[in-house]
This record gives structure tokens, C-alpha cells and sequence, in this order.
């Protein structure tokens, strides 16, 4: 779940898909304009790691406008300029960006050596962020406005992954405690922190030195509401200006004027532990598997506003269709009464009705289901050490680095960071690794495909269905940035 993102590159990385309804009602910002009014916004997450850059709360500070990275992604999947003006290639292993004048919200330079510095700590970060799954780099300054970044193994996706929110670059006082990032006041981005208030609240002004011109907002009022209904009354009472993430169930009730539909590569998935209890069983996952019926996910509890899931990737992403593999898979086999533990989470508030049909499709085929809902930050440990059966997540299968290999890389192979399957299958491990090999654009889009026809070959993954994001905004805010990676909400364009 940051802000990064604009212009050009290598064709030969255009890994992702045209978006023509990415980026929607994106605005410049006003060279000299005078502040204006304050943005009231109701985001869907809490904070879980007190605003660290290097989880899933390196989204909030993106969508917030408060940080950026060397590059950032349009809506094509681009990487194109950010901090960094431009960039080259000078050999296999390394690329030299020539960073544009900027300065950090504390009122420092944006130097080579800060931004040297900032990605060396994000390396040394543990868990190390997603975006650096499997990839070891360094950085170093090269001159008085370049940073050269080198990686121990060929990176052909490198300005990719630097538009990563968790690779977000931030002023030498961030760093003060060698424990935590502390990103108030010391980003790059349209909008400084000034006080958060644990997972209720946080306020931001507009950072006046911002390099890309002023913010037409004066700043944002941002609150933390993980009730999907309580920020749709919030938006429809005249509460908050933008609601994020409007439940599907909630979206008739709200005026078409303020209602933002956008398609992401966001797909929601049944996840079964590989690791450990009943479905460590191929025949086992395979039952549960042919259990669910995702077309009902898509008409029911979606209200159409979702596409029944055909793989990892979806139809936002335009190319997966044509060059999809048919996994191979195992027969199913009796379940004869297994009990699970099926858990999911109510911040995206259709994810608990999804677990719910879920239980009764399962049950139908002869499961004996247990469901535990929780409040994200409260689950994800537990999710992560295995200690469910089967878990329902939505994950946006490019959010990390803009590269479809990515996910499979960080979700899917016995190395992955957020594994939350267990899974560890040597077939995938081995189609994941050659598709990270793989430079040339069209071969690697087929080697990503043949690799997600090997995880779904395992039945560790079933996805569920594929998502459309209804934001809501009222019609008083212009300039918001809905775009299909999640990564954007509010920049400097933003108004009302």
C-alpha cells in the first residue's frame, strides 16, 4: 500500500498495461497560486507500523503527497522522472540518475549524498521492503547531482522499482533514531506531516518549497476511518471532501457526481497454507479450489463493480489475457468433514462478505469452516506466520515495483517476504527466477505468465475476483489522482 511518479524510459521496460482511465482529473499545480482551502480526507487504513516507509504504510504517505522516490510510475507503467531529472544505463549492474534541484520539507538540499544515504537505509531495513525482494543494491553519490545505484545481479526493472512508495527518499534528520524513520517534515513531497495522532489522525500543510510548485491546497485534514460505511456518511454529510475505498454497498447510496470508479490491477485471492495443517494436502487445496464459485463473488457481493477471477493478473493488465498458461492441476480430493480456519479483514469492506460466501461454498463441499475477521494491522502477523488455513486478501499485483514479476517473486516463492501461502515449490521457484532474468519485454510478460500458470498449478492461490475502486469525491474537489496501482490520491493539483 506512496507517491512517486512521471516521464520516460527504456520501451524495453513497459511491462505494465495502457490505462486509459489511470490518473484521472490529474492537474498542475499553480506556480505561485495562494493557498487554498484545507482537503478533508477519510482514508480506509490505519497506520500498523507507525508510518514506516518500508511496509504497508508506505502508501499512506503516498497518497497523501508527502513523499516521493527517485522515479515514479505513469499511467502507462513508465517509469519516468520524479527526484531524478534523468537516468542512464552505464553498464550491466549499474545506472546513474541525475537528480533535479529539490529541497526536503525540514528546508535542506536534496543532495547525492542524502539520497545516497536514503536508499542505503532502506537496504538495511528488516524485514527489507518488498520492493527489494531478492535484489541487492547500493548507492552511491556521483558528482554534485548524480547517484549512481548498483546491483549485485543485472536489474533490467531498476527505474521501475525505484518508484517503489517503500523506496521513498527522505532528509538525514529522518534517520536520527536508528530505529525509525520519522517521516514528519523531512519528505520531498507537496505535503509535510505535521502531527499524527496514532491511528486516528494526521495533519498536513502545504510544503511551500516543493520543488514541482505550490500545492493549490493549504494542506489536509486526513483521518483514519476503517468503517467503510462511516466514510461514505462522512462524504455524503459534507465530513470529509474524498472518502477512499467506498464499499461496492455503499456506492448506490452516493450521488453519481461523486462516485470515481477506477480499474485496478488490485485481485482479491483465497490463499491456503502450503505450510502447515490440511491444505499442506495438493488434493485438499484442489477441493477448495474447485469449491468456489467466483462468478457469484463478482455478481453478489461485488454488485458488478469486480470481474470474476481468472489469475494472478487481471484484465487491467491488457496483455495477461493473450499469453495466459493453462496450469496443470491434481485432481480433488474427499474432504470428508477437514476443519479450517478461514480469516480475512474489514478494512476493505467487502472482504468479510467474500469470507462469508466463502464459508458456505466450502461447506457445501464438505469443509467445516471457522472465520475470523480482524482489523488489518491486527492480522497481518499472524497471517504471515502461517497461523491460518485459508486467507482472503486483496493485493494489488503491481504495487511494488510496477513489475508483474514482482508479486510472484514477494508472495509466491519460498524466499518471498509476504508469503502468506507458505508456498515453496521448487517448479515455481524456478519459473519466477527465469522471468526476473528475462530482459526483453514481450518474453518477460510470457515467462510472468508461465510462472503464475506454475503458482496456480499449486492451488495455493484461487483468485476470487478482480476489483474496481470506487473513491468517493465530492463535486466541490478537483485535481484528484485515481490511478490503477493505488499508489495516489491527493497531489498538487488537488482542490476544492
Amino acid at each position: 500500500m506512496t507517491s512517486i511518479r512521471r516521464a520516460r524510459l527504456l520501451a524495453p521496460l513497459l511491462l505494465v498495461p495502457l490505462l486509459a482511465s489511470c490518473f484521472a482529473e490529474k492537474e498542475d499545480a499553480g506556480a505561485g497560486a495562494a493557498p487554498g482551502s484545507r482537503l478533508r480526507v477519510a482514508l480506509a487504513f490505519p497506520p500498523a507500523e507507525n508510518l514506516s516507509p518500508y511496509g504497508a504504510d508506505a502508501t499512506i504517505l503516498s497518497r497523501l503527497g508527502v513523499t516521493e522516490g527517485l522515479t515514479a510510475l505513469d499511467a502507462n507503467g513508465t517509469a519516468t522522472p520524479a527526484l531524478a531529472a534523468s537516468w542512464r544505463r552505464e553498464d550491466a549492474r549499474t545506472w546513474r540518475f541525475t537528480l533535479r534541484e529539490a529541497t526536503f520539507q525540514d528546508g535542506t538540499e536534496v543532495t547525492p549524498a542524502a539520497v545516497a544515504a536514503s536508499l542505503t537505509r532502506a537496504t538495511r531495513a528488516r524485514p527489507a521492503p518488498a520492493a527489494l525482494s531478492g535484489v541487492t543494491l547500493t548507492a552511491r553519490p556521483a558528482g554534485r547531482h548524480g547517484v549512481c545505484v548498483t546491483t549485485a545481479a543485472p536489474d533490467p526493472i531498476l527505474p521501475l522499482r525505484l518508484a517503489s512508495p517503500s523506496l521513498a527518499v527522505f532528509s538525514p534528520k529522518a534517520y536520527r533514531d536508528p530505529g525509525h524513520v520519522d517521516p514528519v517534515a523531512t519528505a520531498t513531497g507537496p505535503f509535510r506531516l505535521t502531527k499524527v495522532t496514532g491511528a486516528t489522525s494526521a495533519t498536513l500543510d502545504r510544503h511551500d518549497g516543493y520543488w514541482g510548485g505550490l500545492a493549490h491546497a493549504a494542506g489536509i485534514d486526513a483521518r483514519f476511518v476503517a468503517d467503510g460505511t462511516a466514510r461514505a456518511n462522512a462524504l455524503r454529510t459534507g465530513e470529509v471532501d474524498i472518502a477512499e475505498a467506498v464499499p461496492v454497498s455503499q456506492a448506490a447510496t452516493l450521488d453519481r457526481a461523486t462516485r470515481r470508479e477506477t480499474a485496478t490491477t488490485r485481485t482479491t485471492s483465497l490463499l491456503l497454507n502450503t505450510g502447515n495443517g490440511p491444505f499442506r494436502n495438493p488434493a485438499t487445496r484442489a477441493a477448495a479450489r474447485a469449491a468456489v464459485d467466483t462468478s457469484a463473488l463478482a455478481r453478489g457481493v461485488y454488485e458488478g463493480h469486480a470481474d470474476a477471477g481468472t489469475g494472478i493478473y487481471g484484465p487491467a493488465v491488457t496483455w495477461a489475457a493473450g499469453k495466459r498458461v493453462t496450469p496443470a492441476r491434481v485432481r480433488p480430493g474427499a474432504v470428508g468433514g477437514t476443519s479450517v480456519t478461514l480469516a480475512t479483514y474489514d478494512n476493505r469492506p467487502e472482504l468479510p462478505e467474500v469470507a462469508q460466501v466463502l464459508k458456505q461454498q466450502l461447506e457445501k463441499a464438505g469443509f467445516r469452516v471457522t472465520l475470523q475477521v480482524r482489523e488489518y494491522s491486527r492480522l497481518e502477523s499472524d497471517a504471515l506466520a502461517g497461523k491460518f488455513d485459508a486467507f482472503v486478501l486483496a493485493r494489488n499485483t503491481l504495487v511494488d515495483t510496477g513489475d508483474p514479476v514482482a508479486v510472484l517473486a514477494g508472495d509466491h516463492t519460498c524466499h518471498g517476504d509476504y508469503n502468506i501461502a507458505q508456498l515453496c515449490d521448487p517448479r515455481v521457484d524456478r519459473a519466477v527466477a527465469k522471468a526476473e532474468a528475462t530482459e526483453d519485454t514481450g518474453a518477460r510478460q510470457d515467462a510472468a505468465m508461465a510462472a503464475e500458470a506454475a503458482v496456480l498449478g499449486t492451488d495455493a492461490v484461487v483468485p476470487l475476483v478482480h476489483q474496481r475502486i470506487v473513491t468517493g469525491v465530492a463535486t466541490t474537489v478537483k485535481g484528484v489522482l485515481l490511478d490503477p496501482y493505488e499508489r495516489t490520491l491527493v497531489g498538487p493539483g488537488t482542490r476544492r
